[in-house]
């Protein structure tokens, strides 16, 4: 099932982010090669693709796990939580519904 991943980052955590981007992206690749990632992605701080200074609000990930327990360790896992770029993670079963 799919399982959409929401990390919220904490305040002025860009330099952590940064500083752990390359092991969270390793952890993404890892998905992606097993053929589970759906969509990956930042949330930039402000109405910018490039948001600089500002920094990024969150992640957004969606991608196949055998149960909400499994996507649940997986998002406790990334190194963007253990570092203190993410306040906060929700996990929430989704159901891809377009496109087809």
């Amino acid at each position: 099932m799919l399982y959409l991943i929401y990390g919220e980052d904490a305040p002025n955590s860009l330099a952590q982010r940064m500083a752990n981007r390359p092991a969270h992206l390793s952890r993404l690749q890892a998905l992606q090669e097993e053929g589970r990632l759906y969509l990956a992605g930042p949330c930039p701080a402000i109405d910018s693709a490039d948001p600089g200074p500002a920094g990024f609000s969150g992640s957004l990930i969606v991608a196949e796990f055998a149960s909400l327990e499994e996507a649940q360790n997986w998002a406790d896992a990334d190194p963007y939580k253990s570092s203190g770029v993410y306040a906060k993670i929700s996990v929430k079963p989704f159901k891809k519904v377009l496109p087809e």
